[in-house]
């Protein structure tokens, strides 16, 4: 489970244009043709696809959760921390990058980085300490691809993008995640990325406390 930490609201207006050329790139498409997959791309999202983002997140969301989390409870968090509401916010926010995978007849992935100071103090404590660096740090939050999608190489695209968009969002900065300790296959794709383990915290879903691992990438 990708950490779903609440986030800085700003205000619903159009997307921002990236100003500098990491940004650039990872605010244009690229695209992907994985053996076995449609065709499609990686682009910004914008205001309009908050719905759609929404409903993807509560599809994929309780795919990341671990056993013992209850239908109450992912039911609970989706219904306070995945809302179109905060979708729209994040695609408009100059803190935030929100990613699509797009194969033109609809959204396959997203990924959503965040720029600013951790959350809990568990994970600000951990960045710290290996980053040498106080905050902000940049945040990869989430990162999720469909059922019956996974294994065709999106989320390796929507990773790529979503380290340029990273490096766009704060140059030299610490760039983390936390994800649940028991998702091996989530934590085996982290570290191909170049995620290292730095500590661990509680992540509350649905009002219940979940163990994550804290993770720093470390290398490009």
């Amino acid at each position: 489970m990708t950490s779903e930490p609440a986030s800085v609201p700003s205000a619903d207006t159009e997307t921002p244009t990236a100003e500098t050329p990491t940004a650039q790139r990872a605010a244009q498409s690229t695209t992907s043709t994985a053996p076995g997959s449609r065709p499609g791309v990686v682009r910004r999202a914008t205001v309009d696809d908050a719905a759609e983002v929404a409903w993807l997140a509560a599809l994929t969301f309780p795919l990341a959760c671990p056993p013992e989390a209850s239908t109450l409870e992912m039911a609970t968090h989706i219904a306070q921390k995945l809302t179109p509401a905060r979708f729209r916010e994040w695609a408009a926010s100059n803190a935030h990058a929100l990613l699509v995978y797009d194969d033109g007849t609809g959204l396959l992935g997203y990924a959503l980085l965040a720029l600013g100071a951790p959350e809990g103090a568990a994970e600000a404590d951990a960045v710290r300490r290996a980053s040498g660096l106080e905050a902000p740090y940049v945040e990869l939050s989430k990162i999720y691809v469909q059922p019956g999608m996974q294994g065709r190489g999106i989320a390796g695209e929507l990773m790529g993008a979503a380290s340029d968009a990273a490096a766009g969002l704060g140059p030299d900065l610490p760039y983390w995640l936390g994800t649940n300790a028991q998702n091996l296959r989530a934590r085996a794709f982290y570290g191909k990325h170049g995620f290292e383990m730095i500590g661990r915290r509680a992540y509350v879903v649905g009002g219940l406390e979940h163990d994550d691992v804290v993770l720093l990438r470390t290398s490009q």
